[in-house]
């Protein structure tokens, strides 16, 4: 199964279900995730710096187009709520702008 390795996370690597968003994922494994919007793509508040296996990753959806193109999702940022990981392992980091305050990140 496909994994997700959050490396300022105290947990391990998290299994990624077929067709599950990452954010589907971090929240079956148990860890709380900013996501604003709900999910629906309007924010930019669940993305993930990706360190490794970007390329695994499924292509960018229109709404991550809309905010690379205005600058608000950097190169090597996805948003968690619409990429999905078919296969392989990924690498990432929260962003610190991202980062929950109760949560503990190394």
């Amino acid at each position: 199964m496909p994994t997700l390795l959050i490396e300022n996370m105290p947990s391990g690597a998290i299994a990624v279900p077929a067709g599950a968003t990452l954010l589907a994922a971090i929240q079956a494994a148990g860890h709380d995730w900013l996501h604003a919007c709900g999910a629906r793509g309007r924010c930019t508040t669940c993305r993930v710096q990706v360190l490794s296996g970007l390329d695994l990753l499924t292509p960018l959806t229109p709404a991550e187009l809309r905010y690379r193109q205005a600058g608000r999702l950097l190169p090597d940022e996805r948003l968690t709520c619409q990429a999905r990981l078919p296969e392989g392992s990924v690498t990432a980091v929260v962003p610190r702008a991202t980062q929950l305050p109760h949560v503990q990140y190394r």
